[in-house]
C-alpha cells in the first residue's frame, strides 16, 4: 500500500469522530501554521489577492484574507474523511432554494452547475447527488490509492466522476438524461481561448459550461456555498438558459460571463473563503517556457546607468515576445522616461535606486537589471519566486554574446 496513503489515512482517521465545530477550530490553528510555512504556497496567495483589483485591499486586509484562506483549506482537508461516514449530512449541508433545481429536473431536463473552488466546494457534489442523478469533473491525481479514496467519498450518493477528457461527450450523455453535471469553473486554463476579467485581472478560462448549454438546450445554474457555524449554506442562482436562436460562439460567452459574474459576486461577499492558493491567472502554457520561470505577473527592473540601460532597453522586445499574454510591470529611472518602451501593466519611474524596493506583492518573477543587491531580498520576502540578474541567466548559455538569444535559451524550453 502507498505508504503516503497510508499515512494520510491515519492521521485523519480521528476526524471521523470529531463535530463540525471542533474540526473548525483545529483547522483554524493548521491554517494559521500553514500561512508561515508553506512559503511558496503563501507567496501565490498573496500575489493573487495583489492582482484581485476588483477587491480593494488595504494591507491589513490582504493578510487577514490570506490566512482565512488558509484556515478554509486546512478545515477542507479535516472535513473530508468526516464526509465519508457522516450518515446525516442533510444536517450540516443545507440548499436554500431547491425548488428552480428540482422542477427543472422533474421536466427530464439536465442541469449544468457551474461553481467554484468556495468555502468545502466538495459539499456541492454530495449534496447535490443526495438529492438527484448527475456527475462531476475531476481531475486525477497521481497517487492512484489517495484518488480512489477520494472519489469513493465523492460518490457515496451515486454520483459519478468524468475525466476532464471525456467531459463534453459525457456531460451531454448525462444531460439528455435528466442529470445534472458539476464543473469547477474557476481553474486557469491558459489554452483557452476565452477570457474573463474575473476579479479585476484577465483569466483564462474553460467555455465547457457554456457549451454543454447550448448544445444540450440545458440551463446554466450558479452553485455557491458559504461555511456557517457546524455546517454549509448553498445558494442556486436563477436559471440560465441559452438562446439557441443566437449563435453557439455568442451564446457560448454571454452563458460564461454571466456564469462568472455571479460567481465572482459570491467572492466578493466572503473572500477568506477563495482558493487563493491556486494558479487562477495562469497566462502561459507548459509548451514555451520553462516551469521555473512560469509566472503570471513579472517585474523588470531598468538600470541607471546609460550604457546599462540602452544595453536591455534593446532587447527588451524580446522578453515581451517570451511573455506575450503575461502581466508585465517595468520599473524605470525617471530620465529616461522619454524612451520608447514596450507594451505593458505599468511603468514605475524612480529616481533613486532605493525607490525600486516596493511593498508590492504582485510580482512573482523578477528580473533585477541593476547592480542594486538588495532587490532579491526585498522581493522574496514579499511574492517573487525568483529574482533574476543578467548574470543568473547567463549562466546556462555562458558563450552566447546576444542578449535576446540568452533570454531565449535560458528562458524557453
Amino acid at each position: 500500500m502507498n505508504l503516503s496513503y497510508l499515512l494520510l489515512r491515519c492521521i485523519t482517521f480521528p476526524c471521523r469522530y470529531l463535530p463540525l465545530k471542533a474540526l473548525h477550530r483545529i483547522g483554524n490553528i493548521l491554517g494559521i501554521m500553514a500561512f508561515y510555512l508553506m512559503r511558496n504556497y503563501r507567496k501565490r496567495t498573496l500575489s493573487n489577492l495583489a492582482l484581485a483589483t476588483d477587491l480593494h485591499l488595504t494591507a491589513k486586509e490582504h493578510i487577514h484574507i490570506a490566512k482565512k484562506s488558509f484556515q478554509n483549506l486546512a478545515i477542507n482537508c479535516l472535513e473530508f474523511p468526516k464526509f465519508a461516514y457522516e450518515k446525516h449530512l442533510e444536517k450540516i449541508v443545507v440548499c436554500e432554494n431547491p425548488e428552480t433545481a428540482n422542477a427543472i429536473i422533474s421536466t427530464g431536463k439536465g442541469i449544468i452547475f457551474f461553481c467554484g473552488h468556495q468555502s468545502n466546494w466538495e459539499v456541492l457534489f454530495l449534496d447535490g447527488t443526495r438529492r438527484m442523478q448527475g456527475m462531476a469533473i475531476g481531475k486525477p491525481i497521481k497517487n492512484r490509492e489517495l484518488y480512489r479514496w477520494i472519489v469513493s467519498i465523492r460518490q457515496r450518493f451515486g454520483g459519478r466522476i468524468i475525466s476532464p477528457k471525456n467531459a463534453i461527450k459525457e456531460g451531454l450523455n448525462g444531460l439528455k438524461k435528466g442529470a445534472f453535471i458539476g464543473i469547477l469553473g474557476d481553474q486557469g486554463m491558459p489554452d483557452s481561448n476565452y477570457s474573463f476579467p474575473f476579479l479585476g485581472r484577465r483569466a483564462w478560462t474553460t467555455t465547457a459550461p457554456g457549451l454543454l448549454a447550448y448544445k444540450s438546450g440545458c440551463p446554466i445554474i450558479v452553485a455557491t456555498t458559504r461555511r456557517i457555524s457546524g455546517g454549509y449554506r448553498i445558494h442556486y442562482s436563477d436559471p440560465l438558459w441559452p438562446d439557441l436562436n443566437n449563435s453557439m460562439e455568442k451564446e457560448t460567452i454571454r452563458l460564461m460571463n454571466a456564469s462568472l459574474q455571479l460567481l465572482q459576486a459570491s467572492i466578493h461577499q466572503s473572500p477568506g473563503e477563495w482558493l487563493w492558493q491556486h494558479n487562477r491567472w495562469k497566462q502561459q502554457t507548459p509548451k514555451h517556457v520553462k516551469k521555473p520561470y512560469r509566472k503570471d505577473c513579472i517585474c523588470i527592473i531598468l538600470p541607471q546607468e546609460q550604457k546599462d540601460f540602452f544595453y536591455i532597453h534593446k532587447h527588451l522586445p524580446t522578453l515581451k515576445q517570451i511573455y506575450p499574454r503575461n502581466f508585465l510591470y517595468l520599473i524605470v529611472p525617471y530620465k529616461y522616461h522619454d524612451q520608447p518602451l514596450i507594451e505593458v501593466d505599468e511603468v514605475i519611474y524612480y529616481e533613486h535606486i532605493s525607490e525600486t524596493l516596493l511593498n508590492d506583492y504582485r510580482f512573482k518573477l523578477i528580473f533585477n537589471f541593476t547592480p542594486f543587491d538588495k532587490i532579491k531580498k526585498h522581493y522574496e520576502k514579499l511574492s517573487a519566486f525568483s529574482v533574476l540578474t543578467l548574470q543568473d541567466l547567463k549562466k546556462s548559455v555562458p558563450f552566447e554574446e546576444n542578449l535576446s538569444e540568452v533570454f531565449k535559451k535560458s528562458l524557453c524550453r
